[in-house]
């Protein structure tokens, strides 16, 4: 077998984007407040994802804090410090962090092993009467099902907080994700499906949260809300309005060059989504039908992240001979999205307790891997590490 370099992701800017950010930089305005190219193109994602309002920030990370702030300064029924929400196993360090940030109490349910997403029966053994919100993760590219915990959320006047950062242009039940939630974030980070280099969204069809969210965006200020703000009325005459604070900010701002890549990015969406579910089906071929590994169940349209494996414990294979193998066959691979937030040390500083046990996020914690997949046909290195990994199993 031919020894080949399987990486987890490669850069998707081409001179398009190059180009589009040479001329941020020559026209020396580069910031939120003297430029127009990032309203643009929250204008142009909310449309595409089919989200009535964007909010560009500076990271996916961003954006899920944004989202969880912006719901405890809302007008009704804002989250208060206390309440509990309740949260999948399996998300991102920054899925989690800014709810014990806010001093919320989190209630962590298991989720399908199939699918890696929050197992909805375990979302209804974990809501008590302090429950005020539901967090999903849409895993890998693989929507949750997010029609069954919007009506759950909707059924108890829950807040329904979606963390699409992996799953941009997935769909469920001809729906976008990211866009069933009050309030939805994606990531545009370098391996992302879009990438601004840095940077992130959050969508939602609720004015009052998007004018929330941009003053928290940009320190807490009045300056970045529109004329027909539902938070604050701009004063005339005032000298000091350009300099009001209103909401304990941050200054979480994108940069014109993000823009700037971002709505290129944006016209070669739907081709990176085409080539990975082409590369995904490689993989399915594969893999389908192979007891020796679990693999992700597609749960309405996946857009593909990655390609998530779980090596099925029963078989007890030698987990430290498979990923040194795949480490000497040049194979790059990171355990699924993190793993189970409570084998991590930064748990013991949140407010937590666990419903139901937690058994299929630590087989896919202590079993699972996820290898790279993006906007380039990649059938050779599919095949690739198949071959390897059979070898070593």
């Amino acid at each position: 077998m031919v020894h080949m370099v399987y990486p987890l992701t490669c850069d998707s800017h081409g001179s398009e984007e190059k180009e589009a950010m040479k001329r941020v930089i020559e026209s020396g305005l580069l910031t939120v407040p003297s430029g127009k190219i990032v309203h643009q193109f929250e204008e142009e994602f909310a449309k595409k994802v089919g989200a009535k309002y964007a909010v560009m920030v500076n990271s996916g990370s961003s954006a899920n804090l944004i989202a969880i702030a912006s719901l405890f300064y809302k007008k009704d029924r804002p989250l208060k410090r206390g309440d509990e929400i309740i949260v999948p196993a399996i998300g991102w360090s920054t899925s989690f962090a800014p709810l014990q940030q806010y001093g919320l109490k989190v209630k962590i349910v298991d989720v399908e092993l199939n699918t890696l997403n929050i197992n909805v029966m375990n979302v209804l053994d974990a809501i008590t009467p302090k429950t005020r919100a539901i967090l999903v993760v849409n895993i890998l590219g693989n929507p949750a099902n997010l029609r069954a915990l919007r009506n759950i959320c909707d059924h108890h006047g829950f807040d329904f907080i979606e963390d699409n950062c992996e799953s941009l242009a997935a769909t469920f039940q001809g729906k976008q994700c990211g866009t069933f939630g009050d309030m939805g974030t994606s990531s545009f980070f370098y391996s992302h499906h879009l990438s601004t280099g840095e940077g992130g969204m959050l969508v939602t069809e609720s004015q009052e949260l998007r004018d929330i969210a941009r003053s928290l965006r940009d320190h807490g200020w009045t300056r970045s809300l529109p004329a027909d703000s539902v938070i604050y009325q701009k004063k005339s005459g005032d000298r000091f309005e350009a300099y009001r604070f209103i909401l304990p900010g941050y200054n979480l701002r994108p940069q014109e060059v993000n823009g700037a890549a971002g709505l290129e990015q944006l016209k070669k969406l739907d081709a990176f989504i085409e080539q990975r579910r082409k590369n995904a089906k490689v993989f399915q071929k594969l893999f389908t039908g192979d007891d020796r590994f679990i693999i992700q169940k597609e749960n309405g349209k996946s857009s593909w992240f990655n390609f998530a494996v779980i090596l099925n414990p029963k078989y007890k294979a030698d987990r430290e001979k498979v990923f040194n193998g795949l480490k000497e066959a040049s194979i790059e691979h990171r355990i699924i999205t993190g793993g189970n937030v409570v084998r991590h040390d930064m748990i013991s500083h949140f407010d937590y307790e666990v419903v139901g046990g937690l058994q299929n996020a630590d087989i896919a914690h202590d079993w699972g891997f996820f290898v790279g997949n993006f906007g380039k046909d990649l059938s050779d290195l599919i095949r690739y590490f198949h071959e390897t990994l059979l070898k070593l199993v």
